[in-house]
């Protein structure tokens, strides 16, 4: 049975959905043919269609072995005025300096209206969106960041009204509201924007700029690809984001943001260059995305614990789905910077290929009462070549005082104002080949247990050389290989039909589980 149907439009591309069981590539390969024109071959989930015409009524024909297998039909919206920026000035030429121009013809675009950038190479310092327009990086346009700091507008970490009642938080880092340099694409209190395109956003980082001593503090914090801040309503479609200056994609206190079909890829050594970090967002559809980057490939957060504690805006109702995660240190992670806590989190059919971990929960003591993870399900996951499939961390030892003693020990602490609390996980249907140091690592709090996590229909298998190294980013830890279930602190385990081939030694190590129900 093949699910082909339209999820998203502009006034001149589409995105389709074509699922025949498949996670980020389809079960087969199809043809495409548009209103009687052959379009091509399709292999992925979620396929992207540019260069349509604006107000024009469409009819999409799947075709598999010349047989037309399933049929969609969309009508693609007016565009009321169209703006190139090199109408405004801009020369595309990869040398000059683009930036005044392209942010005139977002400012001088009228509601409704496309900016778009044709074929070139535009070299710019942050441009910043505003409402209601489209933005298109049509194919073969690139627009690539210069690289000097000095030339960057600094963001403040806190803008407070005259009065002293109200606050707006405009900047961040890594879970703390501190200035940063502008990002290379930037909104603030924008909604209904679209950024898409077959075209590139190149943040040129590099180790002789950006990624140079990447722990020194330089003035103030790197910047982002996309920045948007307190946005509603923003969708990416298309593009590939890459050599981003540190995360990629970082909607912060954004609701309503949808992202299909696009590419983040930066080098394997590019310090913090995660893929998407959502931060205290509600409502987020990430479909189709195919990440290769230096961190995390996505990262689920809610800041630390000063702003999880202030405005209690946890990251929830998240959608994670046929997308493909290559390399990176976790594939999926929650945390750890998550104050307020995440909740009504699914990672539905999606492949993972060589990250260091693929589905990962890090948190520890210190992110807070309101720090609670609850509701979270990853289902149909296929993973090869991941080093430990499933992680859950309450010790994870980032920050300063990660390594102290309070976050670190292992007898049962006081729960307090600083206790974080992991409530309800599930994994079910999951394929995980040629594993390395663990089947799984989990690790709850002797004080308040990891309340219930679910096993069901979880096959895993390690590589026959597997590598040696750590499960998890926490004190104390011994290096392990082909490591079964090892599973501390948690009040319900529930394992079904959950099979282990190829490991060393026990297949299970449980510790202060209250209980435990194996079946199958």
């Amino acid at each position: 049975m093949i699910r082909f149907t339209v999820e998203f439009y502009t006034s001149n591309s589409a995105t389709l959905i074509i699922d025949d069981g498949g996670n980020f590539h389809t079960l087969n390969t199809y043809t495409l043919r548009l209103n009687g024109e052959n379009k091509g071959e399709v292999s992925t989930t979620v396929y992207n269609l540019f260069d349509l015409d604006p107000s024009t009524e469409y009819k999409a024909e799947l075709l598999k072995d010349g047989n037309v297998v399933d049929t969609v039909s969309f009508a693609t919206l007016s565009e009321p005025i169209s703006i190139s920026v090199k109408e405004m000035g801009a020369k595309g030429d990869g040398v000059s300096d683009d930036t005044a121009f392209i942010q005139a013809a977002i400012m001088a675009c009228p509601k409704g209206g496309r900016v778009y950038f044709p074929a070139g190479t535009y070299k710019t310092l942050p441009i910043f969106l505003k409402s209601d327009i489209y933005v298109e990086v049509c194919k073969g346009a690139v627009i690539s960041a210069f690289t000097d700091r000095n030339r960057f507008p600094v963001l403040p970490a806190e803008k407070v009204s005259k009065d002293g009642n109200d606050s707006l938080y405009i900047s961040s880092w890594e879970g703390n509201p501190v200035p940063t340099w502008a990002s290379i694409i930037t909104g603030i209190d924008a909604e209904n924007v679209v950024l898409y395109g077959e075209g590139t956003v190149d943040g040129c980082a590099s180790k002789a700029d950006w990624w140079d001593r990447p722990k020194e503090l330089k003035e103030t914090f790197r910047p982002r690809m996309l920045f948007l801040a307190h946005c509603r309503n923003v969708k990416v479609q298309g593009l590939l984001f890459t050599n981003s200056p540190s995360w990629t994609l970082h909607p912060y206190f954004t609701d309503d943001f949808a992202i299909y079909g696009t590419r983040v890829s930066n080098p394997p050594d590019a310090p913090n260059t995660d893929g998407f970090d959502p931060e205290s967002c509600n409502g987020l559809k990430v479909w189709g995305i195919h990440f290769s980057v230096g961190d995390d490939c996505i990262a689920v957060k809610s800041g630390k614990i000063y702003m999880g504690h202030k405005y209690k805006t946890p990251c929830e109702n998240v959608d994670i789905s046929y997308c493909l995660m290559e390399r990176g240190h976790g594939a999926v992670t929650l945390g750890s910077e998550i104050g307020a806590g995440v909740r009504n989190i699914r990672v539905n059919r999606c492949d993972f290929i060589d990250t260091d971990r693929g589905l990962r929960l890090k948190t520890r003591r210190g992110r807070g009462e309101d720090s609670v993870i609850d509701d979270v399900i990853f289902s149909n996951i296929k993973m090869d070549g991941v080093k430990t499939p499933f992680v859950i961390n309450s010790f994870y030892f980032c920050d300063p005082d990660g390594k102290t003693e309070y976050v670190q020990d292992r007898n049962p602490l006081p729960v307090d104002e600083r206790t974080p609390y992991i409530k309800n996980v599930l994994f079910e249907n999951c394929e995980c080949h040629n594993c390395h140091f663990a089947a799984s690592y989990l690790i709850g709090l002797p004080e308040r247990k990891i309340e219930s996590v679910t096993f069901k229909n979880v096959h895993i298998d390690f590589a026959k050389e597997a590598e040696k190294g750590f499960a998890a980013m926490l004190c104390g830890l011994e290096e392990t290989c082909k490591m079964g279930f090892s599973v501390t602190n948690v009040d319900r385990l529930t394992m079904e039909n959950v099979t282990i081939e190829g490991q060393d030694g026990e297949p299970y190590l449980f510790e202060n589980v209250n209980k435990v129900s194996v079946n199958g």
